[in-house]
C-alpha cells in the first residue's frame, strides 16, 4: 500500500517543501517552536511545558502559541482555562494555559502579534515545524522512539509531514523520547543537539500499584499510555483506545463505566483526555470518577543542560 501511495506522497512532499521555504513574520519576541517530523502525537505538549517551566526558572516570561487543533475558534484568542472548553479551543491549549498565557490562532503570525501585547518576552509555539508563517529562533523536534520515523515516506505513503531532508535543516535540537536514539544519530547531514528524555509520572502513583485499572485514552499512541500504566505496576484489566483528540460522547461513557464496574477497576486516563470530558451530565460524572495519571518530561542532566544552554542564549527583547 505504501508503495502505491508513494507518488501522491511525493506530490504532497513537494508542495510542503515549497511552503517551508516561504519567509514568515519576524516577531519582536524570540520564537521557540516545538514540533515533530511525523503526523500524530510524539510528546510535543509535555516538551513545550518543560521548555516553558525552564524558561521561567531562567527569569523569562513565556507565552504559548497553539493552533488549537480540534477547537472551533480560529482566533487569535487568549485561552481562559476556567471558561473555555476543548470543543472551542482544543484540548492541549487548556493544559498549556495552566502553565503560562496561551493564545490559539490558526494564523500564527496574528497570534504572535497578540502575544506581543501581553506581559511576555518569549513565544513557545506548540507544533508548527512545517508552518512557515512565523519565523523561528529555536526549533526543537520531538521524536517518539517507539514509533520512530516509520518508513521514511511522506503522507499518505508514510508518516512524514514533509521530506526529512527538507525538515532536518530547520531543526536545532531533537528530543528523543523513550528508546534508543541511534536511528536519529545516524541521519546524514544533521549536526544539531540530540537530547534523550522520557515521559514519567508527575506524582506519587501508589494508588495504582497492584490495582485493577480500566484505562482509556484518545491520544497519538494509546498503547504507549497503557504500557506506562503497566510499567508503574498497575494491573491493566481493560484498555480502550480512541483516535487522537477524540471528543467523547455519552455512547463512549456507558461501556467505559460498565466495564470498570464489572471488573471492580479504577478508571484511569490522561490529562489531555480528562479535559475533554464535558458537555453532558454523563461526561461530567465520568470526569469525576476517572483518575488522571499526570505525565511530565524528564531528561538526564547532560541533555537537560544542553537544552537549557540554548534557551539561555535566546535574546531578550528590548524594553517597550
Amino acid at each position: 500500500m505504501a508503495q502505491a501511495l508513494r507518488p501522491i506522497g511525493a506530490i504532497y512532499g513537494a508542495v510542503a517543501s515549497r511552503c517551508l521555504k516561504r519567509p514568515g513574520y519576524r516577531s519582536k519576541l524570540p520564537v521557540i517552536c516545538i514540533g515533530n517530523f511525523t503526523a500524530g502525537g510524539a510528546g510535543k505538549t509535555p516538551t513545550a511545558i518543560w521548555v516553558a517551566e525552564e524558561l521561567k526558572r531562567l527569569g523569562r516570561k513565556p507565552a504559548f502559541l497553539s493552533r488549537g487543533y480540534g477547537g472551533s475558534i480560529a482566533g487569535p484568542h487568549l485561552v481562559d482555562a476556567g471558561k473555555d472548553n476543548s470543543r472551542t479551543v482544543g484540548d492541549e491549549p487548556l493544559l498549556l494555559a495552566n502553565i503560562a498565557p496561551t493564545i490559539i490562532a490558526r494564523d500564527r503570525a496574528a497570534g504572535a502579534r497578540l502575544i506581543e501585547t501581553l506581559d511576555a518576552d518569549v513565544i513557545v509555539m506548540d507544533d508548527g515545524l512545517q508552518n512557515p508563517s512565523l519565523a523561528k529562533d529555536l526549533t526543537i523536534a520531538v521524536v517518539d522512539a517507539g514509533a520512530g520515523l516509520g518508513n521514511g515516506l511522506v503522507i499518505p505513503a508514510g508518516p512524514l509531514r514533509a521530506p526529512l531532508a527538507v525538515q532536518l535543516p530547520l531543526v536545532h535540537a531533537i528530543v528523543v523520547i523513550e528508546d534508543d536514539a541511534n536511528q536519529i544519530v545516524a541521519l546524514p547531514g544533521w549536526t544539531g543537539q540530540l537530547c534523550r528524555a522520557r515521559l514519567a509520572a508527575f506524582e506519587d502513583v501508589s494508588w495504582l500499584r497492584g490495582k485493577p485499572v480500566a484505562a482509556f485514552a484518545g491520544i497519538g499512541r494509546p498503547e504507549k499510555f497503557f504500557n506506562t500504566l503497566r510499567a508503574l505496576g498497575a494491573d491493566v484489566v481493560a484498555a480502550r483506545g480512541y483516535p487522537d483528540h477524540h471528543q467523547y460522547t455519552d455512547a463512549d461513557v456507558r461501556p467505559l463505566a460498565a466495564e470498570a464496574t464489572r471488573l471492580s477497576a479504577i478508571l484511569v486516563t490522561t490529562e489531555k483526555d480528562h479535559v475533554r470530558l464535558h458537555g453532558t451530565a454523563a461526561l461530567s460524572d465520568l470526569a469525576k470518577s476517572a483518575r488522571v495519571l499526570r505525565i511530565a518530561l524528564e531528561m538526564p542532566d547532560q541533555s537537560r543542560q544542553a537544552l537549557i544552554d540554548k534557551l539561555r542564549r535566546l535574546a531578550k527583547p528590548q524594553p517597550r
